[in-house]
C-alpha cells in the first residue's frame, strides 16, 4: 500500500444515535448536530471547513441552505443527489477537489425523519420523480419493493439461487446488529418483535412481502443521519484520529434497456474503476459495507463488485461467510446495516462511517487487523434506473 496515493482521508465521523426522533428535531438539526460531533471527532472546528457536500435532503437549494444554516462560506459546494449512493459520490468528489487544491477540509452530512414522517418508501410508489418510462411502468401499480423482488426472482430463475442463500445476508447483518447497542435500541424503538440473532429458517419463515422477498429481507424505515469529515494530507496527519485514506473510487449509471440483464447492477462498471485506482483486488478486502435495502441488493452487488462470479453469489455467501468472525470474509455491514440498524431513506453515508470505524479499530463487530474496506452505495432501484458509487478505503 506504500505506493498508493494519499490525496485525502476521512478524519472525522459521527452517526446520529436515534432512529425514532418523534418529530422533536428536523433533518437540518440532525445534520448540524452530526457535523459538530464529527468535527470534534477529528479535532477540527467549523472554521476549518471550506467545502460542503450535500444531497439536499435537509431543504430546498441544498448547498445554499446548508451553508447558511451552518454559518459557513465554503469555496466548494457540491449538491450531487443520486439517492443512496450520493455520499460515495461526495467522498470521491471531495478527494478530487482536495487533490486539485480547491479545498482542505470537506464536510458531508445527512439527516432524515423518514420514520417520523411515516414515509412509505418500499411499499409506496417507485419514487424518484417522473421518469421517461413512467407510461410503461407506473400504470401497473408496481411498488419499489416489487422491483427488487423481480430481480430476486430473475436471479433465482437464471442461476438457481435459493431463498435460503439470500437469507444468509439477513442472518449475518442481524448478528452484527445484536453486538451494536445503537442497532438494538433502534429495533426496540421501531417496535421489532423477538429481537435476537436470527437463523436462515427464521428469515424464510417470516411473512412474504413481495415474492420471493420475506419481511426479514427488507430494510427498516428509520429516522437518522450522520456526518463525515474528509481532509487533505497535511491536515489529516495532525487530526485526533487515525486517517482513513480514500484510495480509489468509481461512479456509474444504469437504466432499463432492451436486452439488458436486470441482475447486473451499475457496480459492474464502477467497481473496476475503484479497484483499479486503488491498486487492490476484492480478495484483499477485509470489510464490505454494501447498500442493503434488500437481501438481493447485497447479493447482486457482491457479484458485480467482483467478490465472486455473476450467478455464484448464492453459494458464495453460505455458511456464515459474511460474519465478522469468519476468516473467509469479507465482513458485511458490521453495524447491522439497513436490514437491522438504520435506513432513513438514503443509507450511503453510514457505509463510509462504519468502514472508517473498522479501519480505526472502533467497530462493535471489529475485524482483527482490518486494513482495507469498500463502501458501495446503490442509489435508485436495482434492476431499474440507479447509480453506483464505489469507494475503496485503507489505513496506513
Amino acid at each position: 500500500m506504500a505506493t498508493q496515493a494519499r490525496d485525502a482521508a476521512i478524519v472525522g465521523i459521527h452517526e446520529y444515535p436515534l432512529r425514532d426522533v418523534e418529530g422533536r428535531v428536523s433533518p437540518l438539526q440532525i445534520k448540524a448536530e452530526s457535523a459538530a460531533a464529527a468535527l470534534a471527532d477529528a479535532g477540527l472546528t467549523w472554521s476549518d471547513v471550506d467545502a460542503i457536500y450535500d444531497a439536499g435532503e435537509g431543504g430546498g437549494m441544498g448547498g445554499l441552505t446548508i451553508a447558511e444554516y451552518f454559518g459557513l462560506k465554503p469555496n466548494v459546494i457540491d449538491t450531487t443527489n443520486v439517492g443512496g449512493s450520493s455520499y460515495e459520490y461526495h467522498a470521491a468528489h471531495a478527494k478530487r477537489d482536495i487533490a486539485a487544491g480547491k479545498a482542505r477540509v470537506a464536510l458531508l452530512t445527512y439527516g432524515s425523519t423518514a420514520h417520523s414522517n411515516v414515509q412509505r418508501i418500499g411499499a409506496g410508489g417507485r419514487g424518484g420523480g417522473v421518469h421517461p418510462a413512467d407510461n410503461m411502468e407506473s400504470f401497473t401499480g408496481m411498488t419499489l419493493i416489487a422491483n427488487y423482488a423481480m430481480v430476486a426472482r430473475r436471479h433465482m430463475s437464471q442461476y438457481g439461487t435459493t431463498s435460503e442463500q439470500l437469507a444468509e445476508i439477513s442472518v449475518a447483518t442481524r448478528a452484527h446488529a445484536m453486538r451494536n447497542p445503537q442497532a438494538v435500541k433502534a429495533m426496540q424503538d421501531l417496535e421489532f418483535l423477538d429481537i435476537r440473532e436470527t437463523t436462515v429458517a427464521d428469515v424464510v419463515g417470516s411473512r412474504m412481502v413481495a415474492d420471493p422477498l420475506h419481511l426479514l429481507e427488507c430494510c427498516m424505515i428509520s429516522d437518522g443521519g450522520g456526518a463525515v469529515v474528509i481532509a487533505a494530507p497535511e491536515v489529516a496527519r495532525d487530526c485526533a484520529k487515525t486517517p482513513v485514506w480514500i484510495l480509489g473510487s468509481g461512479e456509474a449509471t444504469k437504466y432499463p434497456e432492451n436486452g439488458g440483464d436486470i441482475t447486473v447492477s451499475a457496480a459492474a462498471q464502477s467497481a473496476p474503476q475503484a479497484f483499479g485506482e486503488a491498486g487492490v483486488t476484492p480478495a484483499e478486502l477485509d470489510i464490505a459495507m454494501i447498500y442493503d435495502s434488500f437481501s438481493i441488493t447485497v447479493l447482486a452487488l457482491l457479484e458485480d463488485l467482483g467478490f465472486c462470479p455473476k450467478g455464484e453469489g448464492g453459494a458464495w455467501v453460505e455458511g456464515g461467510r459474511l460474519r465478522f468472525d469468519n476468516p473467509a470474509g469479507p465482513a458485511l455491514n458490521t453495524d447491522g446495516g439497513g436490514l437491522s440498524s438504520n435506513h432513513p431513506g438514503m443509507r450511503g453515508i453510514f457505509l463510509l462511517i462504519e468502514a472508517a470505524r473498522q479501519l480505526r479499530g472502533e467497530s462493535t463487530s471489529q475485524v482483527a487487523g482490518a486494513r482495507l474496506a469498500v463502501a458501495h452505495g446503490n442509489g435508485g432501484m436495482l434492476g431499474s434506473r440507479h447509480c453506483a458509487g464505489t469507494v475503496i478505503l485503507g489505513r496506513d
